[in-house]
């Protein structure tokens, strides 16, 4: 493929929808300015690890950076996927980070894929793995991805040693199947999970207590297990956290999490005094039941950073049929991710009001028509 016919964007914002979409339409992408007037210019380490990666899982592709790491050419192959994949993460960022763009591609790759990613499995800075379990998988269901999708967090790694590692499995599939997503529901439970690692375990019942103090006073059926991971299950530094999942009656999930700030709680004798901070358990609970129910009061099918995810696989639907969904207030990433689907796909929302009581958009589309050639479809 020529690269005449290559896109090109500028900056380092959002680098991954744009190697993603640029594999799965075979489009070459040149991407120039990534951070030229910055200290230090050039790619991130976490981000030349994701082209690493994306490398393993094609076949084909072409990637070239300068010597300054400030532009990079990607001209895309073929998804191979395939089992006995491992991958080792930066403790820069955490392995969800990894996980959110290979959920993308792998139902469209030759064979099904098996990984091994080793890193941070638990990290303020992106979705927590027990949130990627607990309602990212799940939602793929509603596209018709779920047999033979597993995940299994094998060790938990805190930042900022990292030491986790975790094992992600994902079928492959003949073409995305158009879906309405219009009913969000009342929220009937919430189910969640608090980990802790290298510290005490006592630390689990106080996030979880002032987790459900809050909750409690909206449902009663709050469940929050908790996980204290000892031994070989342990990463290299202390960590603790908790990961919320409300559904509703039409099984939609919100989810919210939050992660523990060790060093600053280090820094500071005697811990934390601003109660919403994260260098305590309390605090941590806290915000993560608060940042659940500020996800529910926003109305829309999803969470706000599960919008990109549903925009994404709407495109590639078949296109017999529309798909539609009912979002909330669009995030950045999901914003971006309707002009990307424009640019490399050709495909253009239309958006509109909803008429309901609640501030949401209806956003439909006929889909491209992705399909996987390597699945036999007789």
């Amino acid at each position: 493929m020529s690269t005449a016919s290559a896109l090109r964007y500028q900056g380092s914002n959002f680098l991954r929808q744009r190697l993603v979409l640029a594999t799965v339409s075979g489009r070459p992408v040149v991407i120039t300015d990534i951070r030229s007037k910055d200290e230090e210019p050039g790619l991130r380490d976490y981000e030349a690890s994701f082209v690493r990666l994306l490398d393993k899982l094609c076949d084909g592709s072409d990637v070239v950076i300068n010597e300054t790491g400030t532009t990079l050419r990607y001209t895309p192959g073929q998804i191979i996927g395939g089992g006995g994949l491992v991958h080792s993460c930066p403790p820069s960022r955490c392995i969800t980070y990894f996980l959110e763009a290979l959920l993308l591609l792998a139902p469209l790759a030759k064979q099904p894929v098996t990984i091994r990613l080793k890193g941070v499995t638990n990290s303020s800075q992106d979705m927590t793995c027990d949130t990627f379990r607990t309602a990212t998988l799940p939602l793929l269901e509603k596209f018709g991805i779920s047999e033979g999708l597993t995940f299994k967090i094998v060790k938990r790694g805190a930042p900022p040693e990292g030491g986790g590692e975790v094992v992600f499995g994902c079928p492959i599939i003949k073409a995305i199947q158009p879906v309405e997503l219009l009913n969000e529901g009342k929220v009937k439970r919430v189910r969640g999970v608090a980990y802790t690692t290298k510290v005490s375990p006592q630390f689990s019942a106080r996030m979880v207590d002032t987790a459900r103090g809050i909750l409690n006073d909206f449902l009663p059926d709050v469940w929050v297990y908790t996980d204290h991971s000892k031994g070989a299950a342990c990463g290299n530094s202390p960590g603790y956290g908790i990961s919320l999942v409300a559904e509703t009656i039409s099984r939609s999930l919100k989810s919210s999490d939050a992660c523990a700030d060790i060093e600053h709680s280090q820094g500071q004798a005697g811990g934390g005094g601003d109660e919403d901070s994260l260098d305590n358990p309390e605090g941590v609970g806290r915000a993560a039941a608060k940042r659940l129910l500020a996800e529910i009061n926003l109305d829309g099918v999803v969470d706000t950073s599960h919008q990109a995810l549903v925009l994404y696989f709407l495109s590639l639907g078949e296109e017999h049929a529309p798909g539609r969904v009912r979002l909330s207030r669009l995030s950045p990433a999901a914003a971006q991710m309707l002009r990307h689907i424009r640019d490399f796909l050709g495909v253009i929302f239309s958006i509109r009001e909803d008429q309901g009581d609640g501030e949401t958009v209806v956003l439909s589309c006929v889909g491209a028509g992705i399909k996987n050639t390597a699945r036999r479809t007789f």
